[in-house]
């Protein structure tokens, strides 16, 4: 049997409220956005009967959709609001530039797998996210031209934080980052009025590692 839109509303309220919500995010405008993207739509259809479960999901490549609870943790840590300018380095399957698309005033978000990077551009302009710029390219260098940004979130993991990508946060803004190949943790860093870069352990957490670039560094 097909799920209609009334029990894809119910799963994800679901997914909010136990996977989000009583694991301790708080924020209102995370919450609704966790709650207004639906997610069923960046993943396969031969998975779509598990797109609410609290687990990453592969979208190929070697790719995943990151798990509910963790778009949900790194985008309140971001803390982005309306006004703010986002960079997101690994866009996969456009699900975490969709929730960011709903609390921030444009997001841009670089793919260095061309076909997600085209899958993901088609997906979120249908959904209706046209605050999003979708690229093509390596995200090690940022987005030197758009900069800074009030917040940057990685969505795969470098062995070291990217220098261009520390310069590109603004005054005041905020850097969500998984670090590290078998031990892994996500870093809040914070950048302060005159310009130091505040470094804070969130959790262990398991990323695909950052292609690329990275890797020569």
């Amino acid at each position: 049997m097909v799920p209609t839109h009334d029990d894809f509303v119910a799963l994800r309220n679901a997914m909010v409220k136990e996977q989000i919500f009583d694991r301790g995010i708080r924020l209102p405008h995370v919450l609704r956005a966790m709650a207004n993207v639906p997610r069923h739509e960046f993943v396969s259809r031969e998975l779509i009967g598990k797109a609410y479960e609290d687990s990453p999901l592969p979208i190929g490549h070697g790719q995943t959709i990151s798990q509910p609870y963790m778009v949900a943790l790194m985008t309140e840590l971001a803390c982005p609001n309306l006004l703010d300018r986002v960079l997101e380095i690994g866009t996969g399957c456009g699900y975490q530039a969709a929730v960011l698309a709903e609390v921030a005033q444009q997001v841009f978000t670089i793919e260095i797998v061309e076909s997600l990077a085209t899958d993901a551009e088609e997906r979120l302009a249908r959904l209706g996210y046209h605050n999003v710029q979708v690229r093509h390219g390596d995200g090690y260098q940022g987005c030197p031209e758009q900069a800074p940004f009030d917040a940057i979130l990685l969505a795969a993991a470098p062995e070291k934080i990217p220098a261009p990508l520390l310069e590109q946060l603004a005054v005041g803004g905020r850097m969500v980052v998984p670090v590290g190949t078998n031990d892994q943790a996500l870093w809040l860093i914070e950048r302060n009025a005159v310009g130091e870069f505040k470094r804070s352990r969130i959790a262990s957490v398991r990323f695909v590692p950052m292609t690329g670039e990275a890797q020569r560094n």
